[in-house]
C-alpha cells in the first residue's frame, strides 16, 4: 500500500472512515465553500452533507481509494485525490466519468486503468511540492500496480466557451485523443471544440487559462475528448482526459520518480 514520507508531507491511503471523511470536508472546502476557486477544483461535485456536516460526496467514494497528503508536523490534510482501479476497459462503465462520456470506444482497452479524480489542495496551501508529490505518488502506484493508463474529468471554471477558447483551441490543435479511443457524445449539454473552434490559439493565454491538473496530464502526452460537457448547475466544462504510462515523455518519468524516491 502507498505510504510516503517526502519533504514535509506524509502521503498515505484512506484506511478509516474518519480519514474518507477528512477528505469529503477538503473537498467541500476546495470545491463548494466561497473561499474555493478553479486552481483547486479538477471536476464537478456531488452531493453535500446535511447540517453542520459540509462534505462533497457521491456514490463512488464507496468504490475508490483515497489518498491523503497530510503535514507531517501539524497532521493537517492539505491535499487529497480519489482513484477507482480497474482491471480493464472491460470495467469502464464503473467509472465516474462514464456518467458523461460514451467510453465504448475504450471498452476493449486490454490493459489495468485507474480514474483519478476529486484531486483538490488545500485553499491556504500554495506549496507547489504539493502538486509534484501527488503525482510523484500516484507514478510510485502506477508503478507498483502495472497500470496502464490513467484517465478522469478535468474541469474548467465556468460555462461560457468564450472565456476558455484559446485553451480550447489549443487542447483541438494539440491534444486531441487517438481516434479509436476518443469518447463519444453522452450527455444532453455539450460544446463541441473541436467541430466549431476555427481560431489558432494564442499559446499564452492558453496557458494561463489551462486547469493545473489537466495541464499535468498535458505534460504526460495525455489527450482529451473532442468536446466539453457542460454542468449548468455547477458552473464548471470539463473534458475527459486520458494518458497511456508508455506515452509518458522518459524524462518526465523520471522527475516523477525522483519526486518520491
Amino acid at each position: 500500500m502507498l505510504n510516503l514520507r517526502k519533504s514535509r508531507y506524509t502521503v498515505r491511503i484512506a484506511s478509516a472512515r474518519s480519514d474518507i471523511a477528512a477528505a469529503q470536508r477538503l473537498r467541500y472546502l476546495a470545491f463548494v465553500s466561497p473561499q474555493s476557486s478553479d486552481l483547486h477544483r479538477d471536476e464537478h461535485v456531488g452531493d453535500h452533507g446535511a447540517g453542520d456536516e459540509r462534505l462533497d460526496l457521491d456514490a463512488f467514494d464507496d468504490l475508490c481509494k483515497h489518498v491523503l497528503i497530510e503535514d507531517r508536523a501539524s497532521g493537517q490534510l492539505v491535499c487529497c485525490f480519489r482513484f477507482l482501479d480497474l482491471e480493464s476497459g472491460a470495467s469502464i462503465t464503473k467509472s465516474y466519468s462514464a456518467q458523461y462520456y460514451g467510453l465504448d470506444a475504450l471498452a476493449d482497452y486490454q490493459g489495468r486503468m485507474v480514474e483519478m479524480g476529486r484531486f483538490c489542495v488545500h485553499p491556504d496551501w500554495r506549496d507547489a511540492d504539493i502538486l509534484r508529490i501527488a503525482w510523484g505518488a500516484m507514478t510510485t502506484y502506477v508503478d507498483d500496480h502495472d497500470v496502464d493508463m490513467l484517465f478522469g474529468c478535468s474541469s474548467f471554471h465556468g460555462t461560457d466557451w468564450a472565456v476558455h477558447a484559446d485553451a480550447l483551441a489549443m487542447l483541438k490543435h494539440r491534444h486531441l485523443g487517438p481516434k479509436g479511443l476518443i469518447p463519444r457524445i453522452k450527455a444532453p449539454d455539450v460544446f463541441k471544440f473541436a467541430a466549431r473552434l476555427r481560431r489558432k490559439p494564442n499559446a499564452k493565454r492558453a496557458a494561463l487559462a489551462m486547469p493545473p491538473l489537466l495541464k499535468t496530464y498535458l505534460m504526460m502526452g495525455g489527450w482529451v475528448s473532442d468536446h466539453a460537457v457542460v454542468d449548468r448547475d455547477l458552473g464548471t466544462m470539463h473534458v475527459f482526459t486520458g494518458v497511456e504510462i508508455k506515452s509518458i515523455p522518459a524524462a518526465r518519468k523520471r522527475l516523477l520518480r525522483a519526486v518520491t524516491g
